[in-house]
């Protein structure tokens, strides 16, 4: 995969050169262009912002300064790239929206600063490209940087031969199958029993169904306290109607 990032801090993505990234990078999984939008701006103080239209506080990035980058980028590679805005008005990014963007051959991030870019970027190039608006999460950033490090993580971990276990990603929180609307639930390493708190014995029987089932039932319980809107959105076996029975007649809290 191909991922182009124009921002006038390409220096922020230093992250994608350590730990997974670093290693995709390296096996070339993952082929990470950073470009820096000052390079776009003529005057002599690169400026790439001006005051915005109708009054109001902070600045505008500008149009034509965009414009030109987006332009350049696309023109240095083949086909057209996927064009990614980070906004906090953008749709919600999601695990699904995370294995969209993993089947693109290529991404191109537009992180903004200040009060966003000009709108009639998103005009011009959503008639040209494939253009997603996409929020994080419900707050507010300095700039799109580190949103832009958060899908990109996410998206590159879903690759081919990035993560050592293939089988980590289905496992995950909000991966499609079993556990699409659950949390994942808690895990344990070595040693057995630490500063008196002990492994659950069921993960020591070697007993792979009651496992699984332990697991699946670890999950409701931690979706229930934290994420109960989520199991509204799924569907549940007889075995986790059983299981979120039992928490009420134990008085879990979580069933409530």
């Amino acid at each position: 995969m191909r991922i182009d990032v124009i921002s006038i801090f390409p220096e922020y993505f230093a992250p994608l050169d350590v730990s997974l990234m670093g290693k995709a990078r390296a096996k070339g999984i993952l082929d990470v262009r950073l470009h820096q939008l000052r390079e776009w701006a003529h005057d002599v103080h690169k400026t790439v912002d001006d005051t915005p239209y109708g009054g109001g506080p902070g600045m505008v990035m500008k149009p034509e300064i965009w414009g030109a980058a987006i332009d350049d980028v696309i023109a240095g590679g083949e086909g057209l790239p996927r064009l990614i805005v980070p906004t906090p008005s953008g749709r919600p990014f999601t695990q699904a929206v995370a294995l969209e963007y993993a089947a693109e051959p290529w991404l191109l991030f537009a992180p903004a600063r200040y009060e966003g870019i000009d709108s009639r970027v998103m005009i011009e190039y959503g008639s040209r490209l494939r253009l997603d608006e996409v929020s994080i999460g419900d707050y507010v950033l300095a700039g799109g940087e580190a949103a832009v490090l958060v899908m990109v993580e996410a998206v590159a971990r879903l690759l081919p031969g990035v993560l050592g276990n293939a089988v980590s990603a289905v496992d995950d929180s909000f991966a499609p199958g079993a556990m699409e609307n659950l949390l994942e639930g808690p895990v344990f390493t070595k040693p057995p029993v630490w500063r008196g708190h002990e492994v659950p014995e069921v993960l020591l029987s070697g007993h792979h169904g009651k496992i699984a089932r332990w697991r699946r039932d670890e999950a409701l319980r931690r979706t229930l306290r934290t994420r109960p809107e989520l199991i509204e959105r799924g569907e549940l076996s007889a075995a986790d109607l059983r299981a979120i029975e039992s928490f009420r007649a134990d008085g879990d809290p979580v069933a409530d």
